[in-house]
Order: C-alpha cells, then structure tokens, then sequence
C-alpha cells in the first residue's frame, strides 16, 4: 500500500510564503486589472490557485446507498409507463444528490436500473463509454456484443466494451429480469469524446455460435491454443456467478485476505491479466461471518451492489447499513470499511470502478488508517 500519512496534512503549518499560496490583498487598481484580463478571456491564476489545486482529492460526490426494497417497486412500475421501444433503453438511472451538474452516481460513474419482460427486445447501438452489467434478478436474459450472443443469470457479470454494438432481451419463455447497468457516460462525456450510434438494421444478426465466449475463455487457468483475439478488451464477456463464488470460497480457505476489503478478487481479461476494459475494472469481494475490515482510502471511485448476505459499511464516519441487492457508493479519497453482521453467513459485494483509468493516468494513492486500530469513529 501506497501509504502516504506523512505528507497528508503536513503542509498545515507551513507558511504561505513557503507554501507559495497566493496572499495577494485585491485593491481597486487590482479589481481593474482583473478586469482588463476579463476582457480578453484571461485571468489572473493566484485568483483561482488555492481553489483549483487542493491539497487533496475533494470528491465532488457523496456516499449514497439506494435500497432495493424502494427502487424495485419503481423499476417495476415503468414496465406499465414505457416500452422499450419508445425509451431506447428502459432504465432508472442513479443521481447522486450532491451531483447537480451530471448524471452521476458516484465520481464520473454512471449507473441504472434496467428491466425487460419476456420477449421484450432492446435494439442494438454503440457508443464510445464502456459498459457493464450485473444481473440482479430474472431468467432467460441475454445480451448481443458484436455477434456475441451470451445467456445472462442471476449475479452473473457481463461486459460491453465501448465502441461495440450490442442489445439485450429476455426470451419469451424467460422472466421479467432487472441489472444494474455501469458506464462511464460522466467521464467520456467531460472528455468530449462520446458518440452514439444506432444499428442500421435496427438488430445485429448472431452469426456466431451462442455462448461461444464464455465456452471458449471461461474456464480457469486455460487458454485456446487457437487463440486470435486482438481486441483491446476481454474476450471473456460473461463471467458467471457460480464460477466466481466459487472462486471466493476456494481461495478463503488459503488466505487472510486483505485487512481492508476482505477476500477480494479482480475481473480480468483472461487473455492478458488486465482488466476486461479500457477505463472501467470491477471486483467480488468475500465478507467472512462477523468480519470487520479496517478503513482506508484511495483515489478512484466505487460502486458496490450486495450479492449477498447483509451489514454495513462506514464511510468517512458515516454508517450506511446493506443487504442484499442495495447498491451504494465510495467516493473518491474517503475513508471506508466494511462489516459483515451475520455471525454464520458470509456476505458478498460486487463493485465496478474507474481505477483503470485512474492507474493509467498515474493518479492512484491508497493510504491506510492508522489511529484507533484501524477503525473509524462513526458520528451520531
């Protein structure tokens, strides 16, 4: 871990003449120098300085958590409002409240409910965010990722990387289904590189053998010896519920895991060992019965969905309680840590993240708490 204590804070009792903050006194010959710049679209950087460079991460977001008892009832009753016909895509997205200015959950993070009834049938478009699913409820589901058909379950995860065409649907003789769709609309979109496009014959046409990712990249530890993938994203588009727990069980009973996220594994591509995506990665993480992490916190956004079991997380000394099927959010730079209730049940988290992106650019910085064991004090 990047423990970077030492340096946090430090700077408190420095002066500004060290720190090199601005301590300029405006007068009016300076309010009119202002105004000159203004005026040719400039501006004066010691005006602006202290605000723009902080001397830590400022989240623009806040912890959230969104109770599934509440939102299922209200995903449920769009079935009766709008097709998906008419929608494009008939999702009830996420707001984070202290995000006015984008339609973010969490950082620039976007995430939805989606809900499609059987023989229901979305049709096919790209766009330049990357995406991801995580299947909350329902049979017979499927998605289409550029000729990929690919049968969806309950808690199986499933990616479709930006710049693919792709659609999902539910089979008439399925269920009514509900995911969790992630992308990372915010953050294509403030880079101002996003496009969208919609599939000239409306629908792709599966040339494809069904299944054909999952059967040929999802078993463990093996790779086709026929191999040609060349894409720059995972081939294994579906990663299955029963596989990854199995995972997570098989791999708790050798280690400790980790003091801050319990047994936790990563979603790769099982190609090169990166994540499945360009800018988005995502994780399932085990909770052991009473289990208690200790806090950290890190650069880069989360968004967790309980797959199961229930308890709760603390986060920058708030207490957010789950259970199953919630979802709730990490911000950036806030402390954090996660407590199973059950004393026989193990609980599980799914989460997506843009710590791709984050390492990518450099940015990670992961710092652990050190006072009070470990753990932090929860307000009232």
């Amino acid at each position: 871990m990047n423990n970077v204590k030492d340096s946090v804070g430090s700077n408190q009792n420095r002066s500004d003449d060290q720190l090199g903050r601005s301590r300029v006194k405006d007068n009016q010959v300076l309010e009119d120098y202002y105004s000159e710049l203004e005026g040719v679209h400039t501006g004066a950087f010691w005006k602006v300085a202290n605000a723009i460079e902080p001397w830590e991460p400022k989240a623009l977001s806040e912890p959230v958590v969104w109770r599934n008892e509440v939102l299922r009832k209200l995903v449920l009753k769009s079935l009766d409002l709008v097709s998906p016909e008419d929608a494009g895509r008939r999702v009830v997205y996420l707001k984070n409240p202290k995000r006015t200015d984008v339609s973010a959950a969490c950082g620039w993070l976007f995430s939805g409910l989606q809900v499609m009834q059987p023989g229901e049938r979305a049709g096919a478009h790209k766009h330049a965010a990357s995406a991801l699913r995580f299947i909350m409820e329902g049979k017979g589901a499927y998605t289409i990722v550029d000729g990929h058909k690919i049968d969806l379950g309950a808690r199986d995860f499933v990616i479709t990387p930006n710049g693919t065409w792709h659609e999902h649907g539910v089979s008439e003789d399925g269920e009514t289904s509900i995911w969790q769709d992630g992308l990372d609309i915010p953050l294509t979109n403030v880079l101002e590189s996003n496009f969208y496009a919609v599939h000239p014959e409306g629908y792709q046409t599966v040339t494809l053998p069904e299944n054909d990712s999952p059967l040929t990249y999802g078993a463990p530890g093996l790779r086709p010896e026929l191999d040609k993938w060349d894409k720059p994203y995972s081939p294994l588009m579906k990663y299955s519920w029963d596989q990854s727990y199995e995972a997570l069980l098989n791999y708790s009973k050798v280690t400790d895991g980790s003091p801050y996220d319990g047994v936790i594994m990563r979603y790769v591509n099982p190609q090169t060992g990166g994540d499945p995506m360009l800018t988005m990665g995502a994780s399932l993480q085990l909770l052991r019965p009473s289990e208690h992490t200790k806090a950290h916190r890190h650069t880069g956004n989360i968004i967790y969905q309980v797959a199961k079991g229930s308890g709760y997380s603390i986060i920058n000394g708030q207490r957010f309680d789950w259970k199953e099927k919630d979802i709730f959010c990490v911000p950036t730079w806030m402390w954090h840590e996660h407590v199973n209730t059950s004393s026989s049940e193990d609980a599980c988290l799914f989460s997506f993240n843009d710590l791709p992106t984050i390492k990518k650019l450099g940015f990670y910085v992961e710092q652990a708490l050190v006072d009070n064991n470990g753990h932090q004090l929860v307000e009232a």
